[in-house]
């Protein structure tokens, strides 16, 4: 990586030391990713013109002639960043590089079939639930046998300080339902401009600093929180993470010049669901990733609603579209959703000194 070969000229002066720091190469990867985006977007928007998914819905109809796919903006720019500035070595980020990938394929394949070969349903959902699965999977069983980890498998309660659920290897089944559940709550997220990417950020936002917390023994131990050797590197990924998606936002914002696409959209999901898994805040994910949430339980209750009762709850889910046809227009929903994101954000960090 980058960040090693610039230490290693510490010899020849003593200011190359600061790239040891997690907190400098984790501000460094942010404004590498974000630097890269700013500047590859339009290249990006111009390559996928030929990408555009027209959609099914007759009051977004203008929307049919957006590119999709930017997601491989977001993934890309993350990656590059976090080959730079993180240490490669770290289980930690070579898990959070393997689910991305994985994820970004299935997702492709989703857009591919929906784009180049006209499938409007894409990938069969079994298929894809599949492949989420056995990702989420192979995670579980990296952390639950890997060697040198021993990660705990262990689940805390917010606001319980003694309340704590041993799992044992049922974890690993744990962790795929975490992983799967969180993919496919941001792909039912991405249905507006900027919506699901200013969500990701604000979570990914907080996990990075309650990942810098959890991997110090001396922060763990003061809030009462799991510490987890090794975790303290993931703050450089997700700052990587945080500087792509600010970059993508900037042309994904209302009116979007380009949709990120499930390539985006499944691996971001998943990432959060990691991400909770590895700073040991599972159950916070509830309240942190609140408005994914919402959105796929919307979801749940109007089919089992209207399977059942044969009437629907909410004027169209996700519950985003429920409040679009009520009245609100587009851009007001992005931004109080954004709000509520950010209050949620907030209140998870303030949980952790709440036990």
């Amino acid at each position: 990586m980058f960040a090693e070969w610039l230490y290693k000229l510490t010899g020849v002066w003593f200011g190359f030391n600061v790239f040891r720091y997690i907190t400098v190469r984790a501000v460094l990867a942010t404004f590498t990713s974000l630097f890269l985006s700013i500047i590859f977007g339009p290249v990006a928007i111009r390559k996928l013109r030929n990408f555009c998914h027209p959609t099914l819905l007759e009051f977004r109809e203008k929307k049919g002639e957006t590119p999709t796919m930017g997601g491989w903006l977001i993934i890309g720019t993350t990656l590059i960043s976090v080959f730079m500035w993180a240490n490669l070595r770290n289980i930690y980020i070579l898990l959070l590089v393997l689910v991305v990938a994985w994820l970004a394929i299935f997702g492709f394949w989703d857009d591919y079939l929906k784009l180049k070969l006209k499938n409007p349903k894409g990938l069969r959902p079994a298929v894809k639930v599949v492949g989420q699965a056995a990702i989420g999977f192979i995670a579980g069983l990296i952390l639950y046998y890997h060697p040198g980890l021993e990660f705990n498998t262990s689940v805390a309660m917010p606001f319980l300080k003694k309340l704590v659920l041993p799992f044992g290897a049922y974890y690993i089944l744990f962790a795929t339902f975490i992983i799967v559940a969180t993919s496919n709550a941001v792909n039912l997220t991405d249905g507006m401009d900027g919506l699901a990417i200013g969500l990701v950020l604000m979570v990914v936002l907080a996990y990075g600093g309650i990942a810098y917390l959890a991997g110090h023994s001396n922060f763990a131990s003061y809030l009462n929180i799991f510490y987890v050797r090794g975790a303290g590197e993931v703050s450089v990924f997700c700052g990587a993470l945080i500087g792509a998606s600010l970059g993508f936002l900037w042309y994904n914002c209302y009116p979007a010049q380009i949709f990120m696409g499930d390539v985006g959209s499944l691996p971001l999901g998943g990432v959060i669901g990691l991400l909770a898994i590895i700073v040991k805040q599972e159950i916070s994910l509830i309240f942190v990733a609140g408005i994914f949430v919402a959105e796929a339980l919307s979801v749940v209750l109007q089919v089992i609603s209207f399977r059942t009762r044969g009437r629907r709850i909410f004027r169209m889910t996700p519950i985003h579209h429920h409040f679009e046809l009520g009245g609100w227009p587009e851009e007001k929903v992005v931004v109080r959703f954004w709000i509520v994101g950010l209050i949620l954000a907030l209140f998870t960090a303030v949980t952790l000194k709440i036990r």
